[in-house]
């Protein structure tokens, strides 16, 4: 049976609405605690619940145009504010109202001229097409029903030889779930995907090149420097868009 999209996405957007709003994360695979070393301004430090770091992956340089897919209380995007300078610009986009407008004010507070934040869906994603340089997410794409829209998106926005780097979950051949519980997509653990399907829907959005960068197991909910319980696993993956639009 096909899960239930708008249950799944209110759920969501409930779940990410209390952290923006208790800045107290429930319990998931994701890993706050990464945080601990960050420059990051530290209230977008309280509501971080990502699982790996797409930033420095990035390879992002002064001048450039990010994008940052699901970025919440502006972690990542805050981050990639100060590695693009003044000459560049951070777009982040998150469906959570409550998320956007605790960014936006963390933002206004510390005067991050170079950032901006969009309410949207990844699926729908408010930027032109062709514009920018880089897509970062973290830990959000297996939150959406519908993957293969979402690297669509991703590539649409992309200029000719932009990179895409998405740090997420996976899941491993043990990982027994529910996929139709709601409350489990939000915690992302129901939308993990196997990393060789994961993979197959980024190339069929069009990308090439693509790598697992790092890749972060977990074994009998034992694991070693990973925020990852058992039968999940958190990766960085790196893909191309084609100069050449018939590659």
């Amino acid at each position: 049976m096909k899960p239930d999209e708008t249950s799944i996405r209110r759920a969501v957007r409930d779940h990410y609405g209390r952290l923006a709003q208790t800045r107290k994360s429930s319990d998931s695979c994701c890993c706050p605690q990464s945080t601990t070393t960050s420059t990051a301004p530290p209230e977008a430090s309280q509501i971080y619940d990502g699982c790996g770091s797409p930033i420095e992956a990035a390879g992002i340089k002064e001048g450039e145009i990010v994008v940052d897919l699901g970025s919440g209380g502006g972690f990542d995007a805050f981050r990639a504010s100060k590695l693009v300078g003044q000459s560049g610009r951070v777009i982040g986009i998150d469906a959570t109202p409550e998320m956007i407008w605790s960014a936006r004010e963390t933002a206004n507070k510390y005067d991050f001229s170079n950032v901006e934040f969009r309410l949207g869906e990844i699926e729908h994603i408010p930027f032109d097409s062709g514009s920018a340089d880089v897509v970062v997410s973290n830990c959000v794409i297996n939150l959406a029903p519908d993957k293969l829209v979402v690297f669509r998106e991703a590539h649409r926005i992309l200029k000719p030889g932009g990179r895409l780097v998405v740090s997420d979950v996976i899941a491993e051949r043990n990982l027994k779930i529910d996929r139709n519980d709601p409350k489990a997509w939000a915690e992302c653990v129901a939308g993990a995907l196997p990393e060789s399907e994961y993979l197959g829907l980024i190339k069929e959005a069009g990308f090439t090149g693509i790598q697992t960068a790092e890749k972060t197991s977990g074994q009998d909910g034992k694991t070693t420097q990973s925020c990852c319980s058992s039968g999940i696993s958190a990766v960085v993956l790196t893909a191309t868009k084609p100069r050449n639009p018939n590659v």
